[in-house]
């Protein structure tokens, strides 16, 4: 399994209004592949917000095949439409990680 970190440096302030934009199911929700989704939100920061959107898939090929896909380029063309018009983010960066152990309750 992988795990995608996109974190996002939003401007001081506004991340509970970025965070609200993941609280919906969206489309990756649907893809095959796909584990699950956390949204985390960075505390005591200064300059900026920083929200983590981790999602994670079973494998790389799952995740490549959603990152290509018509649903994913659509919904970040008008995430790019609002990001320029509001200006609340910043900037992100996107990390994968193999996930190499899990530990789970007894």
């Amino acid at each position: 399994m992988i795990k995608v970190v996109n974190t996002l440096r939003v401007k001081k302030g506004k991340v509970n209004e970025v965070a609200a934009l993941f609280s919906k199911a969206k489309s990756v929700h649907t893809f095959n592949g796909f584990v699950f989704m956390e949204v985390l939100i960075k505390e005591n920061t200064e300059e900026y917000d920083e929200l983590q959107v981790c999602t994670t898939w079973e494998d790389h090929a799952s995740f490549e095949v959603w990152r290509e896909s018509r649903e994913t380029r659509k919904a970040h063309e008008s995430q790019d439409k609002q990001e320029k018009e509001n200006n609340l983010i910043l900037g992100s960066e996107i990390s994968t990680f193999e996930i190499f152990v899990q530990h789970h309750p007894a």
